[in-house]
């Protein structure tokens, strides 16, 4: 019981009181670490499972979140790594999640390591942030996959090189980027931005320049999949979700606490996307091929492994 509430999210002190209607008189958080102890199981069979048989992933979404916990007598920050993906059945799981000192280059090297040691295979596209190291960790461990900057992510750092008073003009202009119907059309009104802010925003203009092969790289997929490749926006659910079970906890006592609590969230968040309805349709997954639309040429991607429901 103490197991499921924990992972429920419930503070101890809620804790507490429920147990004393069981005839406990108290229950520390130490006490309530070891008896959600029991999850660790649990957590170690998910985070290790064998990722062959479920895939190809076709696309992959990267996130990480920041926790406090407790080492060496004083309290400082860890970062939770977390991957999501598709599966051939056009479902999403929890890929993996790995605890680390800080979002580094080396420490998304090995987390994304360990997802192709374990079977990961087949990605296209990873979705994520502009965390320095993660384009370099994707490249070097899932070669052939593009990277789609977050759009999300993007407009926010957009925003901080923006006179305040001409934000609302280029956030809409942004915007606009995004609703066109096909690539070319695409293309031609991010075109249409870098002409309206080249003379009166130099800076912005070098700005979107720079950006632009990551923040478009979902042009070189199926219109159909779009809204669910170009930001990170399902992965921030996920993380609220996550926040509101570990809340609770506040400052974790040790590494291996957190690892218990947001491995057995993801756990049970796998299950429920294994029982609802699919994220992608097999339809537009099982399309046999791809293009990639650059500025001058389409390129042909290989034929797609096939697809069946």
């Amino acid at each position: 019981m103490v197991a499921d509430c924990y992972l429920a999210g419930v503070s101890t002190r809620r804790m507490d009181k429920l147990v004393k209607t069981l005839g406990i008189d108290s229950l520390s958080k130490s006490q309530v670490s070891r008896m959600a102890a029991d999850l660790d199981q649990i957590v170690a069979e998910f985070r290790h499972r064998p990722l062959g048989e479920a895939g190809p992933f076709t696309f992959v979404a990267a996130d990480a979140l920041t926790m406090k916990v407790r080492e060496g007598g004083r309290v400082v920050s860890a970062v939770v790594l977390v991957a999501t993906g598709v599966n051939a059945d056009g479902r999403r799981e929890v890929l993996g999640l790995q605890v680390a000192t800080s979002e580094t280059g080396p420490a998304w090297n090995t987390f994304l390591a360990d997802l192709v040691a374990r079977g990961l295979t087949g990605v296209r596209l990873v979705t994520s942030d502009a965390h320095p190291g993660l384009k370099d960790a994707i490249a070097a461990n899932l070669p052939g996959a593009a990277w789609q900057r977050c759009r999300t992510h993007y407009a926010a750092n957009l925003m901080s090189v923006t006179p305040k008073n001409m934000w609302p003009a280029v956030k809409a202009m942004l915007h606009s980027v995004y609703d066109q119907p096909d690539a070319p059309a695409v293309a031609a009104q991010f075109d249409r931005l870098i002409d309206y802010v080249d003379d009166r925003l130099p800076d912005v203009a070098e700005h979107l320049g720079a950006a632009r092969e990551d923040i478009l790289a979902f042009t070189g997929f199926p219109e159909g999949l779009w809204q669910q490749i170009w930001s990170n926006n399902p992965n921030e659910r996920l993380n609220r979700e996550i926040r509101r079970r570990t809340d609770s906890v506040g400052i974790f006592p040790t590494r291996d606490a957190i690892t218990r609590l947001v491995g057995a969230v993801l756990a049970e968040q796998t299950d429920e996307w294994a029982e609802g309805r699919r994220y992608l349709g097999l339809d537009i997954l099982a399309k046999s091929r791809l293009t990639i639309v650059t500025n001058d040429d389409t390129l042909e991607k290989e034929e797609l492994p096939a697809l069946t429901a």
